[in-house]
């Protein structure tokens, strides 16, 4: 018999029947268990609901995409072949072009996407209460977030890696072409300077998360040279020694920080600035198999683990959601932690973790040159998203099941809150919301925090509740100390992997930009082009990071307001290409699978877009801010945040600067939205008329291992 045949199938045992029934009963159950707590979520009325509701609801909803959605997608939109070469195979240099083993690849990219955006965006969002921000994250990521990814990894890898900006310019022509590559690499360099100066605030002053963090390169280091050089694609192995590496490091973060050695590793935001900056350059010129692979997939076990693990302390403890299910806020969108109503707002606010632009140019820059064969971007590019959005899921409960009194005290501006607990809770009373001064008190003496008033950006918000998550199932109140602290080094940890991917991001984008220009800047693997693209963009980002660490006002700081409706923007533009790509090939009955979410994000950004350019509200609009600051500087009056009449000339330029970016950018989206419905509107005219910039077809010589008798995906007889 063939090794790739199959045994005879007894009559009277059929197999496929036996495996259809029970794929029927475990679907049907995985269904039934979400639509209950879809239910229970849904028809709550003024009750407390346990967080295990929203758990199930979320879990059982990513199954049923991943199984049926998202094969759906893969067989009849995008039809995969695996013998076909990957970008990887062809053009393998052993530096940004290298197969990579579908697990590294899928922790590479899970931790490359996985930044900021799911870990502070839904601790935010709270305040709309926990129901609307549930809805758009679960929803958002099954037909949107997930959709991008994968359809933008797939894209780019039938185009030989090209970064979203280039096959933008190749596919929607030199004009909407153009205006997207300007605007993709602003709005990416505005967006790796927020990034970083995340990580920044997260580990000045902190020996354990210092430590830790500089101890996974080190260890990333030597699971890539084990797994390329001394073990080749030993990848069971190489994990295991990872693991067993990464935990004594965590570990000894903790014994640092009470040590004598604790100086040492307590660096100010200014050196951090100059340490990231080196680290970006570095990680983008060495080969992806030497730090970069692994250190993200290091970084995967961290990240997975500890969302893990607070899985099962939710379902242990079975925390109650205090946060209503519908605010106030979501209405009047007079919140005191983010102002602007639920319609377009909380799409903005919560982007990574249910649909983000950011996550196209990962999926068109370093994964693209990757992976190995093209079936797996099904696991990779969708597969990473539900897991995104499960982690941001997660830190919504942390959030909510927090005490409205101290999420609000925390959130809350400090010109709002007051300096002092009494003032503070005086202000959360008026909000309809109680915390006594001594429950303050006490809530930051058990972190050993001297003050959680004003701690606002979410991080912290987000560390304390899952202290009180974690205290709840391991270890008790006495542990809520080190929850807390383990929780912002987690965060530090989980915001770094997309810095050094994004560098490398953008230097591919960079170089693919200038390629137009100059064709040697265009090929990654030219040594002089590669460094000096890396140092542009680390000095691009590198600079508004180091004003904006030394400046409360200034640099990164002054375009942070920019960053949620950016990233929407970016998603706009990359929905935009796949549904041109989608048509121009043939696919037009299939391109409402990008089409609607395009739509549907296009009006959300520039709904809000509008809003920020015309609200005549100074919490809302740019120039309405300006124009409050401006009258109160020329009567002499100081407001906050300012604190000197220097600071508000700085804020009304900051509003300036903001209100005339935001125009730019929704103009050039426009440009290429335009340019791609003509583009679109002539293909479908004349179908079969339009050229492709798909790579041409080249057998593949990688075999896939697989089950006998398995035929690989798309396989020719």
């Amino acid at each position: 018999m063939p090794a790739t045949a199959l045994p005879e199938a007894d009559p009277h045992m059929p197999e496929k029947p036996r495996r259809s029934v029970r794929s029927i009963l475990l679907w049907t159950t995985v269904s039934l268990l979400g639509a209950v707590s879809w239910g229970v979520l849904a028809l709550a009325r003024g009750e407390k609901i346990s967080a295990v509701w929203l758990v199930v609801a979320a879990l059982g909803s990513y199954a049923i995409a991943y199984r049926f959605y998202s094969r759906f997608i893969a067989r009849r939109v995008l039809k995969p072949d695996d013998r076909r070469a990957t970008p990887a195979e062809r053009l393998e240099d052993g530096v940004d072009f290298h197969p990579t083993d579908r697990r590294v690849l899928l922790g590479h990219h899970f931790a490359a996407i996985a930044g900021a955006g799911p870990l502070v965006g839904p601790v935010l969002a709270v305040q709309m209460g926990y129901l609307p921000g549930t809805l758009w994250i679960v929803a958002g990521v099954i037909f949107a977030g997930a959709v991008q990814d994968m359809v933008v990894l797939f894209l780019s890898m039938r185009r030989d890696g090209k970064s979203l900006g280039q096959m933008a310019r190749d596919e929607i022509g030199r004009v909407g072409g153009a205006a997207a590559l300007v605007a993709v690499f602003a709005i990416m360099i505005i967006l790796l300077g927020v990034l970083a100066l995340v990580v920044v605030n997260a580990l000045a002053h902190s020996p354990w998360g210092t430590f830790s963090v500089a101890m996974t390169l080190p260890i990333a280091l030597f699971m890539g040279f084990w797994l390329h050089r001394i073990r080749p694609g030993r990848v069971v192995e190489t994990s295991l020694i990872g693991v067993a590496l990464l935990l004594p490091a965590i570990a000894g973060g903790s014994w640092i920080q009470s040590s004598s050695l604790a100086s040492a590793f307590t660096l100010s935001p200014t050196t951090l600035v100059f340490c990231l900056i080196g680290y970006g350059f570095v990680a983008s010129v060495l080969p992806v198999w030497m730090l970069l692979a692994p250190r993200d997939y290091l970084s995967t076990f961290m990240k997975i683990g500890t969302i893990a693990l607070l899985a099962i302390g939710v379902v242990a403890a079975a925390p109650v959601l205090h946060a209503d299910a519908v605010s106030r806020f979501a209405a009047s969108g007079a919140g005191p932690v983010f102002a602007g109503s639920l319609f377009p707002f909380l799409f903005i606010t919560i982007a990574c973790g249910a649909l983000s632009g950011f996550h196209a140019l990962v999926s068109s820059g370093t994964t693209p040159k990757l992976i190995r064969k093209e079936s797996q971007v099904r696991m990779i590019g969708y597969g990473a998203m539900l897991m995104e959005s499960f982690v941001a899921i997660m830190a919504l409960i942390a959030a909510a099941a927090l005490e409205p009194g101290l999420f609000y005290a925390m959130n809350a501006p400090a010109g709002f809150l007051g300096a002092t607990a009494q003032s503070a809770s005086h202000a959360v009373a008026g909000l309809g919301f109680t915390i006594s001064p001594g429950e303050l008190t006490h809530a930051a003496r058990a972190v050993q925090e001297q003050t959680l008033i004003a701690r606002s950006g979410g991080a912290p918000t987000l560390a304390v509740g899952m202290s009180e998550i974690f205290s709840g199932v391991f270890g008790g109140t006495a542990m809520k100390a080190f929850w807390y602290h383990f929780a912002i080094m987690f965060e530090a940890l989980f915001i770094l992997t997309t810095v050094d991917a994004g560098t490398r991001v953008g230097r591919f984008m960079l170089q693919d930009m200038l390629g137009n220009v100059w064709k040697p800047m265009g090929r990654v693997n030219w040594k002089p082009g590669s460094w000096l693209c890396s140092g542009l963009v680390v000095a691009a980002w590198g600079y508004f990071l180091y004003t904006g660490a030394t400046d409360p006002l200034g640099g990164i700081n002054q375009l942070f307001p920019l960053f949620g409706i950016a990233n929407q923007l970016l998603a706009a533009v990359a929905l935009a290409v796949c549904t041109t790509v989608l048509i121009k090939s043939g696919r037009l009955r299939w391109a409402w699978v990008t089409g609607v979410p395009l739509a549907f994000v296009t009006v959300i950004t520039f709904t809000a877009g509008w809003q920020k350019i015309f609200s005549g509200d100074p919490k809302v609009g740019f120039f309405a801010q300006r124009a409050k600051y401006a009258d109160a500087l020329d009567a002499g009056q100081v407001l906050p945040p300012a604190k000197t009449l220097d600071d508000m000339h700085t804020v009304v330029t900051n509003s300036t600067v903001d209100g005339v970016l935001i125009t730019l950018f929704l103009l050039l989206v426009a440009v290429v939205i335009v340019s791609a419905a003509v583009v679109c509107v002539r293909a479908v005219r004349a179908p079969g008329t339009a050229a492709t910039t798909e790579a041409p077809y080249v057998e593949s010589r990688i075999d896939l291992p697989g089950q006998a008798g398995e035929p690989l995906v798309g396989a020719r007889p």
